[in-house]
C-alpha cells in the first residue's frame, strides 16, 4: 500500500486545533496509507490528542510553531513575516519532499503567495487557480475555477484555467471532461473581448473538450464538467449559490418543525428535499485544490467542521494517488506543443 504524508496547519481556519485535531484522528481511521505531521503550538495540539485518547505515533507526528498567519494579514506581509509560521512549516514539508501534500484553513491569500513562492508554478503557468467541484442535478460534479485566487484575468490564463481543471476532472471522472466558459448568454456574440478570446483558443484545441459558453443557471445542471471563469465571477457565483441553498434549508428546516406540515408523506417530502439541499453546504465539498503549482495544495473552508477537514483530507490523498500535478504538466506539454504546430 502507497504510504501518503499530509502536512496540515492545524492553526488554520476559525476553530484551529479544536476542529483540526479530531478531523485528523478520524481520518487517519478512514485512510489506512495516511501519515499525518500536524504543524501548530504544540501546547495546544497535544491536550486534544489526550482527550481523544491519541498519542503521536509514526502515523501521526507533531512539528511545533511559533507563530500563526492570521486572516487580516496581507499577503505581502504574511510573506515576508511567515518563517515559523504554522501555515509556512506545512507548505515546506511539501517543498522538500517530507510531505506529498499539504491542507490549510488559513488565510487564502497568503497560502496563495507562500504556495507559488515555496513550490513553484509548473512550466505554461502564469498563475494558480483555486478549484472546487459542486454539487449538481444529476447527483455529479461540476468543477468550478477559478473561486478568487485571481480577481482579474486576461484570455491566455483563463485557457490556462481550462487546461488545469480538464485534467483535474478526468482523474476523478474515468472520461474526457466537457469545459464550458461562463458567461451571460450561450450565443457566440455574447460575453466580453476576454471570454470571446478564450473560446476562440479552447475552439482550436482538440486537448481539451470544449463545449462552448454556458449560463449561471445552467452551472448545476450537468451542462458541462469544468466550468471556466475569473476569480472575482467565481467566488461571487460559488457564494451565491452556497447563500441559495442556507435560504432554502433555513426555510425548510422552519416549516418541517411547525405545526403546519401534517402527514408522513409531507414530512418525507421535506426531509429528502432538504438532505438534497445539504449537499450544498460548503463543508460537503470542502477541499479547494490549489492548481498549477508543482506540488499539492488543498484550500479547505476557514469555518469548516470536522466532516469538512476530514473531505479536505480526502481530497489531498486522491490527488497524490492519482499525481495531479504530473498530470496537469503532462497535458500542458501536449497543449503548448499543439499550439506551436
Amino acid at each position: 500500500m502507497q504510504s501518503i504524508t499530509v502536512a496540515l496547519d492545524a492553526m488554520g481556519g476559525d476553530f484551529g486545533p479544536r476542529v483540526t485535531v479530531p478531523a485528523v484522528v478520524q481520518a487517519l481511521s478512514l485512510f489506512p496509507e495516511l501519515k499525518v505531521i500536524l504543524t501548530g503550538d504544540r501546547n495546544q495540539i497535544t491536550p486534544l490528542l489526550s482527550q481523544l485518547g491519541y498519542k503521536p505515533n509514526d502515523r501521526l507526528l507533531v512539528k511545533h510553531s511559533e507563530r500563526v498567519i492570521s486572516n487580516t494579514e496581507k499577503p505581502s506581509f504574511a510573506l515576508r513575516n511567515s518563517e515559523g509560521s504554522s501555515m509556512r512549516m506545512a507548505i515546506d514539508l511539501v517543498a522538500d519532499k517530507t510531505a506529498d501534500a499539504c491542507v490549510s484553513g488559513g488565510n487564502t491569500g497568503a497560502l496563495m503567495a507562500l504556495s507559488r513562492f515555496r513550490l513553484k508554478l509548473l512550466p505554461g503557468i502564469e498563475r494558480p487557480a483555486l478549484v472546487s467541484a459542486l454539487p449538481t442535478a444529476m447527483n455529479n460534479k461540476t468543477w468550478l475555477l477559478d473561486l478568487g485566487a485571481n480577481v482579474s484575468c486576461d484570455a491566455d490564463t483563463l485557457f490556462q484555467f481550462a487546461v488545469m481543471g480538464s485534467a483535474l476532472a478526468e482523474q476523478h471522472l474515468g472520461r474526457s471532461a466537457k469545459v464550458g466558459i461562463l458567461n451571460i448568454g450561450e450565443e457566440e456574440i455574447k460575453g466580453n473581448d476576454l471570454v470571446k478570446r478564450c473560446a476562440e483558443m479552447l475552439s482550436q484545441t482538440e486537448k481539451v473538450n470544449y463545449i462552448g459558453y454556458i449560463e449561471g443557471d445552467q452551472l448545476l445542471d450537468d451542462v458541462a464538467d469544468v466550468v471556466v471563469c475569473d476569480g472575482f465571477v467565481g467566488n461571487v457565483c460559488l457564494k451565491t449559490c452556497e447563500g441559495v441553498a442556507h435560504l432554502f434549508i433555513t426555510r425548510i428546516r422552519s416549516h418541517m418543525t411547525s405545526s403546519g406540515i401534517r402527514g408522513w408523506i409531507a414530512r418525507k417530502l421535506f426531509s429528502e428535499l432538504f438532505n438534497e439541499l445539504k449537499s450544498l453546504n460548503p463543508d460537503q465539498y470542502n477541499g479547494a485544490s490549489l492548481l498549477g503549482l508543482r506540488g499539492i495544495v488543498i484550500k479547505s473552508h476557514g469555518s469548516a467542521d470536522v466532516p469538512a477537514i476530514i473531505n479536505a483530507i480526502g481530497e489531498a490523498v486522491h490527488e497524490v494517488k492519482r499525481q495531479v500535478p504530473s498530470r496537469i504538466s503532462d497535458r500542458l506539454e501536449a497543449v503548448l506543443l499543439e499550439r506551436h504546430y
